[in-house]
């Protein structure tokens, strides 16, 4: 396994991180046990988990349970910002919802302290100031480590470390963003600001919901059971032109002895600001499954080759 620096913090991650937004929903306490030691074996140690997550809380119990004595061979991440509750401050990325939410979250991960603590989205009803100064409390008190973003601009990113580096308090050290083959959006703003001020991303959606496998072919119904049957986000990619650019990506990656899986984890880690790919998972194998990639390492040629693909040459 490859490690790689959490932005500008000092802490390794494994270049592959455990996505655990099924846990406590489809995923139960014994599959979330055995997902995590597997991962574990394989020298996996980041797991990114939200207090929202598996019907408020199931993620953060499970996980709990599960890394149980293992405290001090994870990096764990969670979030806070959703709903949680039915009143009017069980929301948001206030002073009030924020410390609320990391006692909450300590308590169903049965520990005390979260290593990467993220807004899970930008809170436009929220002032900048009292967010950032919670955070740094919360650093401050040792419940909490590193701070981080989910799904903010490039200028929310900014604007929020500006005013913590005015004010010396702790700053956001990665941005969770959705990023991979098919969804290049963060490229324009986010990924330039990053390089520069060396913030660590943390891509999510790495294989757009499973079409990046190939599990989807051109004009048949979605496998049933797949996320291609309900899921608005996949159906949104079943279009001839991300067809067109799969069967492009196919040939490109079986003329090296790889797979559709192995170039979408791949091109990211190619990406030397990313710092872990957030890949989720409902069963060990896939654990395995996401880890092939590592190492494969693109050539220039390569790289201009899959740009041409992307952009549909």
């Amino acid at each position: 396994m490859e490690y790689r620096n959490l932005g500008r913090a000092g802490v390794k991650v494994s270049a592959i991180g455990v996505g655990c937004n099924q846990f406590g929903g489809k995923v139960d306490r014994d599959g979330t046990k055995a997902i995590v030691h597997h991962a574990l074996d394989l020298g996996i140690n980041f797991f990114d988990t939200a207090d929202v997550y598996g019907n408020r809380g199931g993620s953060e119990e499970n996980l709990g349970a599960a890394l149980e004595g293992l405290w001090d061979k994870v990096v764990l991440a969670s979030k806070v910002r959703f709903k949680m509750g039915e009143g009017p401050n069980d929301i948001g990325a206030s002073r009030y919802h924020i410390l609320n939410g990391v006692e909450a979250s300590l308590r169903r991960l049965k520990t005390d302290h979260i290593d990467l603590y993220q807004i899970h989205e930008w809170d436009e009803a929220v002032r900048v100031e009292e967010m950032m100064r919670a955070l740094d409390d919360l650093v401050r008190a040792g419940k909490v480590r590193y701070i981080g973003a989910s799904n903010f601009d490039a200028w929310q990113l900014c604007r929020s470390n500006d005013v913590a580096e005015m004010f010396g308090w702790e700053q956001f050290v990665t941005i969770q963003p959705e990023y991979n083959l098919l969804e290049r959006e963060i490229e324009h703003e986010l990924v330039p600001y990053c390089a520069w001020a060396n913030i660590g991303i943390l891509p999510y959606f790495p294989l757009a919901g499973g079409f990046l496998t190939g599990k989807y072919k051109r004009g048949e119904p979605p496998p049933t059971g797949s996320r291609g049957e309900f899921s608005p986000y996949v159906k949104g990619l079943l279009t001839d032109a991300n067809f067109d650019k799969l069967d492009k990506l196919r040939a490109f990656t079986e003329s090296r002895g790889h797979t559709l899986h192995d170039i979408a984890f791949a091109w990211l880690l190619n990406n030397k600001q990313v710092a872990s790919v957030i890949a989720g998972a409902t069963n060990p194998e896939q654990i395995t499954e996401h880890t092939t990639a590592v190492g494969w390492t693109l050539s220039t040629e390569e790289l201009i080759e899959l740009r041409e693909i992307l952009q549909g040459q």
